[in-house]
């Protein structure tokens, strides 16, 4: 197998751990990205190999809104921090992959300044797509682009262009050359030409042939950006929604149903309970117990999981009037205590690395209810049991098992099988892991501190805002997604008590068209 396939990845988004500023304001390269140097130990050790990391390169804001691909974000450092960090990881057994932002680029993007300086007479014309010069944009600049989402500080590429797409293929060889890497995750993935990205897929094959590619696809049939694009993989949000949701509803129906609908695609997948754009596990969950059979079933489903950072210490991130800022928070990590969690989360990634059945092994459905969720994982002669509880009570199984023993790593239990069968007690919000015990060679394994199980206090109708015209006399047409959502809270909130659920739907909802005709849909 691929290097890819054999453990597991941490994510992190630069600019927040670090607590580099929201903008860039110039002047002399900080080198912020040193800082990270103990948390490449800390993810080493916690039994990780792969680090996605990103975005890295200049850019004005979040670092989406690139403004030179070939120079490391000065608020992180210089190129040579970028080189050192690379060979640093590699010298702890990390791989690494960069966020690859190639769908658009920012307004201060080199190109982008000479169409604008330049107009019809610009060599780099062609280089966005939709630009026409008979109309206007908010920034007046006398002309109309294509955007990525409506945000016109993201000017959408022309990837039809073979000069667009060298340029980014050019890049891509500079960053192997300079940097090392070994892979990339291509930034809104679902919108870029299918064209390029079979080229790129062919053109990296040729700097290093393990090279990885994943795409971030939100909607859409993953099938299709792995079999008819190339990609290795695609982020598997399927698999994100029914994880938190089968636990928050009780429902493992839903889980099951999408484990089947994915097929044998799933082990291609990159699965991840939480990342840089939506809130965070701990957040999400109305139980919190449930953090302990949520990542269970992260590691032991079907495909490639991933943490995000900090989500292994149980931090929160909500998403706030349509802002990221605290999904992607600055953390000390001497200042993050050990938890149960992060020992929950360091045994699952040492057992994924060290066993290939969890990796590669045959999914195959043993029980389901709306409470219990049971699965085995064939390889060879090797057999991984998973049995899930989100229930409040506990829950007494007997499992068809093809071994006479399993060990239970994270209980440090021992299990026999009697005519086929092995019988299980799974807790309340809790989950059950077997794996085969080596002949002559038990495994010892430490129980792994228990998640506190309460169960969810009652709480009363939420704090109702006042309803109001819109803000400052404006219509619809003219609020911006902030206003718009404190609107639709303000009109819900006339009909009635307003609940955590739906607080979520709106703060999600950042499209300004959807949230323009959700609006207009009160009477």
């Amino acid at each position: 197998m691929k290097w890819y396939q054999q453990g597991a990845f941490y994510h992190i988004y630069p600019l927040g751990l670090t607590g580099a500023p929201l903008q860039n304001e110039g002047g002399d390269p900080v080198p912020r990205l040193r800082q990270l140097w103990p948390w490449v130990a800390h993810i080493q050790k916690m039994g990780f190999r792969g680090l996605y990391i990103g975005p890295l390169f200049e850019s004005v804001g979040h670092g989406y809104e690139t403004t030179d691909y070939r120079q490391l974000d000065r608020r992180l450092g210089t190129n040579e921090d970028l080189k050192d960090f690379v060979a640093h990881c590699h010298s702890m057994g990390l791989h690494v992959i960069f966020d690859a932002v190639f769908n658009h680029t920012g307004r201060e993007f080199f190109a982008f300044r000479d169409l604008l300086a330049h107009r019809e007479g610009s060599a780099y014309r062609d280089w966005y797509q939709g630009v026409d010069f008979s109309g206007d944009n908010g920034y007046h600049d006398g002309l109309r682009y294509e955007t990525w989402g409506g945000y016109e500080l993201l000017a959408k590429l022309n990837l039809q262009n073979p000069a667009v797409r060298q340029y980014h293929l050019d890049t891509v060889r500079f960053w192997v050359e300079e940097f090392d890497v070994d892979g990339l995750r291509l930034d809104a993935a679902d919108v870029l030409d299918f064209g390029f990205l079979q080229q790129l897929r062919g053109f990296t094959e040729t700097l290093k042939p393990d090279f990885w590619l994943m795409g971030e696809v939100i909607h859409g049939e993953y099938i299709r950006w792995i079999r008819d694009a190339g990609l290795h993989s695609v982020t598997n949000y399927r698999l994100h929604k029914a994880l938190y949701s089968a636990h928050n509803d009780h429902n493992y129906f839903e889980l099951a149903h999408t484990i089947g609908q994915l097929g044998p695609l799933s082990y291609q997948l990159y699965n991840f309970v939480d990342n840089h754009d939506v809130e965070r596990i701990q957040t999400r969950l109305r139980c919190k117990a449930d953090f302990f059979p949520v990542h269970v079933l992260l590691f032991t489903l079907p495909g490639i999981p991933s943490v995000y950072y900090g989500s292994e210490f149980a931090i929160e991130g909500r998403k706030e009037h349509g802002s990221d800022a605290s999904l992607r928070p600055a953390l000390s990590l001497e200042a993050l205590p050990a938890c149960p969690q992060q020992a929950l989360i360091a045994r699952l990634a040492e057992l994924y690395r060290t066993h290939p059945v969890m990796q590669a092994g045959e999914y195959r459905q043993l029980q389901l209810t709306t409470t219990v969720y049971a699965f085995a994982r064939q390889l060879g002669d090797a057999e991984l049991l998973v049995a899930a509880n989100n229930g409040d009570s506990p829950a007494e199984l007997w499992l068809d098992a093809r071994l006479p023993g399993y060990a239970a790593p994270l209980t440090g239990e021992r299990l026999a099988a009697q005519d086929g069968k092995v019988a299980l007690t799974v807790q309340p919000h809790s989950a059950v892991l077997l794996l085969p015990e080596a002949e002559n060679e038990p495994q010892s394994y430490e129980a792994i501190p228990a998640i506190a199980y309460q169960a969810p206090a009652e709480t009363g109708p939420a704090a109702q805002p006042a309803v109001s015209a819109p803000p400052a006399g404006k219509s619809i047409d003219e609020m911006d997604v902030g206003e718009l959502q404190s609107y639709i809270l303000a009109r819900m909130a006339a009909n009635g008590p307003l609940t955590d659920r739906m607080r979520r739907e709106v703060d999600d909802n950042r499209h300004l068209g959807s949230l323009r005709n959700w609006a207009r849909s009160f009477r």
